[in-house]
């Protein structure tokens, strides 16, 4: 796990400047580099049962009305400078492209042949109505036939762009995804290719979902169910209880063992979530401070048995902590996962 301090670096440089006017031009510190075996154990860390981190990651895709590369993007809003310990990453904004965002789609793909880092498309299966098929081909879905033509386009686009799967999007509000069996459809047609029973089971087939529980019958197709356990959801307050009832409810769809947590960082970066409370009452962290909802969700597993993973939506927001770049993301990997000394 590697901390970018350019911006302390800068701070320093200008103070040494400003006390010595005839202080000579001097480099600035470059990103860490690692040897082969660096990268070699950390992919190999990566294939080990450990409990994942899964994120939805946005920083990568210009702000609102604005267009073209973030050549010279901050560490904080580039796929390079996010840990090496993630596991996968969501791509929340789109899936980056040689024409939209090819910084973006470079740092990517060198963070999954070197890190092993896994990126997934974000696709809808909740309001979407329809979808481009191709210039000039605009498919509306509203029958069996039409769920499995966008199910062969999202094929279709995690294999043209050479990224590790997909998660869906399960809040149906309108349209034919109200009827669940419309998603299961869709997912029984992705899962052909994708996922636990699919021909790549190493391409991800992932399902995302807040406040309508995924059908029982996609439970053998994904290869992860993603919990939108969110705190404004509960009060501004998280607790084990809240994880295991939202585990309880989904168990006929969901083992242990493809359950992931996420809160939301959107809201709760600045700490690291809200405060929490462990089952047995606990409410501190190692350190005898207060312990906050995404250690809580890394520390926490359904008394069914141990989780996939824990995560956060716009866990970006993260590398901007007052304790240094990710220091919550980081710190909780390590607590659940400890480096080998």
């Amino acid at each position: 796990m590697k901390i970018f301090s350019f911006f302390i670096l800068s701070l320093l440089l200008l103070s040494v400047t400003a006390c010595n006017k005839d202080t000579k031009a001097l480099d600035i510190q470059k990103p860490f580099t690692y040897d082969d075996q660096y990268y070699a154990n950390l992919k190999a860390y990566k294939q080990t049962n450990h409990q994942m981190f899964y994120g939805y990651y946005a920083a990568y895709a210009p702000i609102a009305g604005a267009t073209g590369n973030k050549e010279s993007a901050s560490w904080g809003e580039r796929i390079m400078g996010l840990p090496d310990s993630l596991d996968i990453v969501n791509l929340w904004m789109g899936i980056p492209t040689k024409d939209w965002q090819p910084l973006a789609l470079s740092d990517m793909q060198y963070c999954r042949e070197k890190k092993g880092t896994r990126f997934v498309a974000h696709m809808d299966a909740s309001n979407i109505s329809k979808f481009v098929r191709a210039p000039g081909d605009t498919v509306a879905i509203k029958d069996s036939a039409s769920i499995v033509a966008y199910g062969q386009y999202v094929i279709d686009q995690v294999n043209n762009n050479n990224i590790d799967g997909v998660d869906f999007d399960y809040e149906p509000s309108s349209g034919v995804w109200t009827t669940s069996n419309n998603f299961v459809i869709l997912i029984k047609y992705v899962g052909q290719s994708f996922g636990a029973m699919g021909k790549d089971p190493s391409k991800l087939l992932c399902i995302d979902f807040y406040s309508s529980n995924p059908p029982a019958a996609t439970g053998q197709y994904a290869s992860y169910f993603v919990r939108q356990a969110y705190s404004q959801g509960t009060g501004g307050v998280q607790n084990a209880t809240n994880l295991q009832n939202y585990y309880n409810s989904n168990a006929a769809a969901i083992p242990p063992g493809k359950f992931i947590v996420q809160e939301n960082f959107g809201d709760f970066s600045a700490n690291g979530g809200t405060p929490f409370t462990e089952a047995n009452g606990n409410t501190l962290t190692t350190d005898g401070t207060q312990m906050y909802s995404m250690e809580g969700m890394a520390r926490w597993s359904p008394t069914q048995g141990k989780k996939a993973g824990f995560g956060a939506f716009y866990f970006d927001r993260d590398y901007y902590s007052s304790m240094g770049p990710y220091y919550n993301v980081r710190r909780c990997i390590q607590i659940v996962n400890p480096a080998a000394h």
